[in-house]
C-alpha cells in the first residue's frame, strides 16, 4: 500500500475515533504533499512524500525546542504529539550499526577516499536512508570518516 493510502486511510480512522490533534496533523501532513504536488506539477512518490514528513517532524522539533526556551510547555507538548503522529508514516529509524555499515558500503561503492568525495557518498547514501535517520548527523558521520 502506498503511503498516502496510509495517510488517507489513518485519517478516515482518526475522524471516526474524534482525535482531533491526530486528525489535525494528518491533514496538514495531506496538504503539504498536496502543495509540493501543485507547486512542482508532479505526483509524489513514497520517497518524495517521505521527505516532506521528514521535513515536517525537523520542524516540529525545532518549535518545541523554542517553546521549550521560553517555558511554554503547552506549546512544546503538542508539537511533541504531534511528531509522534507524523513519525507513525515514516520507517524504522536505523540503528547506528546498520547505519556505519551503509556508510561503510556506499564510501567503497564510491570509492571516497576525502573530502573531495563528500558529495558523492551523501548522493549515494540519502534515497537509502531518507527518513530513517537525522541527516545532518549522517553528514557529520561521513565528515569524520573522510576526515580520517
Amino acid at each position: 500500500m502506498a503511503l498516502i493510502d496510509d495517510l488517507k486511510a489513518a485519517q478516515k480512522d482518526a475522524m471516526r475515533a474524534k482525535e482531533k490533534v491526530r486528525l489535525g496533523t494528518i491533514r496538514m501532513a495531506m496538504a503539504a504533499i498536496k502543495q509540493k504536488e501543485i507547486d512542482e506539477q508532479i505526483t509524489l512518490d513514497d520517497s518524495a512524500i517521505l521527505a516532506v514528513l521528514t521535513k515536517m517532524v525537523k520542524q516540529r522539533q525545532d518549535a518545541a525546542a523554542q517553546y521549550d526556551a521560553a517555558n511554554r510547555d503547552d506549546l512544546a507538548s503538542k508539537e511533541r504529539e504531534e511528531i509522534t503522529y507524523i513519525e507513525d508514516f515514516l520507517p524504522q529509524p536505523l540503528t547506528d550499526d546498520e547505519l556505519n555499515a551503509l556508510i561503510d558500503e556506499t564510501m567503497a561503492a564510491t570509492g571516497a577516499s576525502g573530502m573531495q568525495d563528500m558529495g558523492k557518498v551523501m548522493g549515494a547514501l540519502k534515497p537509502k536512508v531518507q527518513g530513517r535517520t537525522d541527516m545532518g548527523a549522517l553528514s557529520a558521520k561521513i565528515k569524520a570518516r573522510l576526515n580520517a
